[in-house]
């Protein structure tokens, strides 16, 4: 599978005026085949085929006055810019065929030079290395100061160079990993072990073995900091260098919510996906619990991305991963004797069973109904008995453990 490996990059200030080009530059392009393709859709003509933008928009545009900067950036940013386009349209039929999961995706639109987010793409016919020295060297721009993080497991396919909202310069390298040599790195758990999850607000995650993970709210513990950060800016006049200063100030905080929530989200997935052969999660409707009074919260756990990092680690280590319907009444069954007493309102933290006496904590009897209704019975030789389930192989180095309490019996 291909993953994804993200640095950071400090650029000099001659390489940031030329990074600036070639995000200019790209946007320039992609702008002009979007453009092209709707002339087209007006005048109801065949949309121009890539090759023919290529030729228009670039081989030729860099022959006119009006475009001739386009020649001061590697042609494989410009190219890609217009693959962007391509596949944009594709994405955007698909879905109006309905043959693309997911919510429907509109037709492209142009990009603007105010966007906080600009990147530009180079593949390997760009003849960008990393140097002995450890900079990536790349077209056109020069030698980058990289900070490395880790070692790369092989060796790239294209990267990325992003500057995001904040004011911050990434390279995001694609790696094709190989899944025998990913699983060589983990040590086999124990046979049968498996996991239900309980998602929640008050505690991020409740485990069928009793644990808790307390929620970290990390945007309501920075909230202070936010409001006054925005206050500032809110005072500043539009088009100021002190707007400018003020907005990144603001965008600055908010990345820092936003790596702190990832980090724990990735440490947290990698302990679960280590230490059972299979995990289970509802499918909750986060986009419907994000326009309630709890919308603040739901936002700040981040549910989807946890379970997006449990889905794609799952799979690159032969976990099994199950998710159960959104509609299993989880929080209703009694998980001793299946007695269904009906739904409760959220203040109920704990009820007892009127068929079997069993007092529960609401939120560890869902746990544990989330695990019964994946059917995630292990056998004995740690293949799982669920058919098409992927038996779980070794353990991933480098992850700190997460503080967890147990909850009383």
């Amino acid at each position: 599978m291909q993953l994804r490996y993200a640095f950071r990059l400090c650029p000099e200030p001659g390489q940031r005026a030329a990074l600036a080009r070639a995000f200019g530059c790209a946007r320039v392009v992609f702008n002009d085949a979007v453009r092209a393709r709707q002339d087209a859709h007006a005048a109801k003509e065949l949309y121009p085929s890539a090759a023919a933008l290529s030729r228009q928009l670039i081989t030729r545009a860099k022959n006119t006055p009006e475009r001739s900067w386009l020649a001061e950036v590697s042609s494989v940013v410009l190219q890609q810019a217009l693959r962007d386009v391509e596949v944009a349209y594709k994405n955007f039929f698909a879905s109006l065929k309905g043959e693309r999961k997911g919510p429907k995706a509109g037709a492209p639109r142009f990009r603007s030079r105010k966007d906080t987010r600009q990147a530009i793409r180079f593949t390997a016919n760009a003849r960008w290395k990393i140097t002995e020295g450890g900079r990536l060297s790349l077209p056109k721009i020069g030698e980058v100061k990289v900070k490395w993080s880790r070692v790369l497991p092989a060796v790239p396919s294209s990267v990325t160079v992003i500057l995001d909202g904040a004011g911050r310069y990434f390279a995001s390298f694609v790696i094709d990993t190989d899944a025998e040599t990913d699983r060589a790195r983990w040590h086999e758990p124990e046979p049968g072990r498996a996991v239900g999850i309980d998602l929640g607000l008050t505690n991020f995650a409740v485990l069928s073995d009793g644990r808790k993970i307390d929620s970290p709210r990390f945007l309501r513990r920075a909230e202070k900091k936010l409001k006054k950060a925005q206050r500032e800016l809110s005072r500043k006049e539009k088009g100021s260098k002190n707007r400018e200063k003020a907005r990144l100030k603001v965008a600055r905080a908010h990345a820092r919510v936003a790596d702190a929530r990832k980090e724990f989200h990735h440490q947290l997935s990698t302990q679960l996906i280590r230490e059972n052969q299979a995990v289970a999660v509802e499918d909750l409707a986060v986009s419907g619990l994000a326009r309630t009074r709890l919308a603040k919260s739901v936002h700040d756990a981040g549910w989807s991305q946890f379970v997006g990092m449990l889905q794609y680690k799952a799979q690159r280590y032969g976990r099994t991963f199950v998710k159960i319907g959104r509609f299993e009444p989880t929080s209703q069954t009694c998980f001793a004797c299946g007695h269904r007493d009906g739904p409760k309102p959220l203040h109920v933290r704990e009820w007892t069973c009127p068929a079997c006496d069993t007092v529960h904590d609401r939120d560890h009897n869902a746990a544990i109904n989330v695990k019964q209704a994946a059917g995630l019975a292990v056998s004995a030789c740690g293949a799982p008995v669920r058919p098409g389930l992927v038996p779980a192989q070794r353990e991933e180095t480098g992850s700190h453990g997460i503080p967890t309490r147990t909850c009383a019996a």
